[in-house]
């Protein structure tokens, strides 16, 4: 038997939501926005997300455990296919959201995701986000309907991840179907991440935001030292990419981009953390790293911590 929410009323609800759905829909922003501070780099660039990153929101009456995940999209190298097999595992959950980018044409690979969709077991609401830059709601109307002839979504939420519209529905959605159940995680933990995984997802980011079209897919971080001070954090960071050309880009001429990259890095990391930051970058060659299982293993978080 669960016990009643604070304040007496219904049951207090917990639950796993895994949040799926195709590359740049949002589902890093829509994580954000729903605990209430970044925990997850967001990108324009697609496949920003390679691993599942849980973001826990405690709510008097629930706790809604959300799993980001990486873009539904076409396994080419070793890299794209563990990632895949990221989103499958994060299938088995208590609910599932299932993020529509309202901007983008619908296409036979929106199709495709949605075929995964209806492997789900559990009820998959379906999310359309970006409806704050979308003027023709008609428009909205109609790739509702369509989604609708699709599969039987449990419900149809438009929201703005950006913006926050809608968000209060989409959480009672949520909290209605979970499990009844008391909470998973203390009343303060927001993420499941270590920081220095959030520390190299920083430095990457910002190599994201700062970097040419044929590099960032390119690149992975490992940290490689991390001294955690009482007034000061050092840490020391190893940049991969897969060719010399790659390298002379992201150093950039006189290393004016490297200094760049990092000096916002670590302005981030210091807003994250509360403490002063000291960030040593290195960037290293490592040919084909995405087909390499060794280095995949080494550049997961779990292994940089020992877990």
């Amino acid at each position: 038997m669960s016990k009643p929410a604070k304040g007496g009323g219904k049951p207090h609800r917990a639950g796993f939501v895994s949040i799926l759905g195709r590359p740049n829909a949002g589902k890093s922003t829509l994580l954000n926005a729903l605990v209430g501070q970044k925990i997850a780099i967001v990108a324009s660039r697609p496949q920003t997300t390679r691993t599942a990153i849980q973001g826990i929101v405690t709510l008097p009456e629930a706790q809604i455990v959300l799993v980001d995940t990486p873009g539904i999209h076409k396994s080419d190298t070793l890299l794209n296919k563990r990632m895949m097999n990221t989103v499958r595992a994060s299938m088995d959950a208590d609910v599932a959201l299932f993020l529509v980018d309202a901007l983008a044409p619908f296409g036979e690979e929106d199709a495709q995701a949605v075929d995964l969709a209806k492997k789900i077991q559990a009820p998959v609401i379906a999310v359309f986000n970006k409806v704050d830059a979308l003027k023709e709601k008609p428009r909205l109307l109609a790739l509702i309907d369509r989604y609708r002839g699709l599969h039987d979504f449990a419900a149809y939420i438009p929201v703005s991840a950006l913006t926050g519209e809608g968000l209060d529905a989409l959480r009672e959605e949520i909290v209605e179907r979970l499990p009844e159940g008391p909470a998973l995680f203390p009343d303060d933990r927001v993420t499941d991440q270590p920081e220095r995984f959030l520390a190299a997802e920083i430095l990457r980011e910002k190599i994201l935001h700062l970097t040419r079209q044929e590099v960032p897919h390119a690149i992975a971080v490992i940290i490689e030292n991390w001294e955690d001070q009482p007034a000061l954090l050092r840490i020391a960071a190893s940049i991969y990419v897969e060719r010399p050309g790659q390298k002379t880009i992201l150093i950039g001429a006189g290393g004016s981009l490297l200094k760049r990259i990092g000096t916002q890095a670590r302005q981030e990391m210091e807003r994250v953390f509360g403490k002063k930051v000291f960030l040593q970058t290195l960037v290293k060659v490592r040919p084909r790293w995405r087909e390499d299982p060794e280095f995949l293993e080494a550049s997961d978080w779990r292994t940089m911590v020992g877990n």
